[in-house]
């Protein structure tokens, strides 16, 4: 009974958290959904592909049961998974992250939580785990990933929310004076600090 509750849980996350992660596109244009929005090239699109790779190969390979998504070699991993090409359409990685959805759920269901897993990619002594491991391992990816959606989304356009039924309007006003607050916060907790030094005489705190 434990093990059914656990993977349910497990497993209802990891479906909820792929939706969070695809709602981020929702409304976008093509260039904001593709363009680098941090300075190491983050970007919204290039995450779901990401993730749609991560699970092809954690509930595909790891467990002998390879997903019918063109995959290349995990050895010849670099960073092509981050991000769009320009030949590459937003509804082409859509359906590419939901049919391995598909798959990866067929591996969830029919597999136990203590069903023996290979990871090649991972170092000794974690090279051999099991189906509950990989569950907990792609949750958190998941879960990472669609935190740093939300960050994104925001930066773009100001949207915010987990799930749809969970957005607000947006209060510029209320917005604005919530952030003045945290920044005087820091501003007052910066300058109190600033007062402070160390006397090298005595080794304690003297106030400026």
């Amino acid at each position: 009974m434990i093990d059914e509750f656990a993977k349910g849980t497990l497993h209802g996350r990891l479906r909820r958290d792929r939706k969070a992660l695809l709602w981020k596109l929702d409304g976008l244009s093509e260039y904001d959904a593709r363009r680098p929005l941090t300075v190491t090239g983050t970007n919204l699109l290039g995450l779901v592909k990401h993730m749609a790779g991560v699970e092809a190969r954690y509930f595909g390979e790891v467990f002998d049961r390879p997903s019918p998504e063109p995959l290349p070699r995990w050895q010849d991993h670099d960073g092509s998974d981050l991000w769009a090409t320009a030949d590459e359409t937003r509804a082409q990685i859509i359906q590419s992250y939901r049919r391995t959805w598909e798959h990866s759920d067929a591996t969830i269901d029919e597999l136990a939580l203590d069903a023996p897993g290979h990871v090649p990619w991972w170092p000794e002594p974690y090279l051999n785990t099991n189906l509950f491991a990989i569950l907990v391992h792609v949750l958190g990816e998941t879960n990472r990933h669609a935190g740093h959606a939300d960050i994104l989304r925001e930066g773009v356009d100001g949207r915010t929310g987990m799930r749809p039924e969970h957005e607000t309007p947006i209060d510029e006003d209320a917005r604005t004076a919530y952030c003045a607050k945290i920044e005087q916060a820091a501003r007052s907790a910066a300058s109190g600090s600033a007062g402070r030094t160390r006397s090298p005489r005595r080794g304690g705190l003297e106030l400026g």
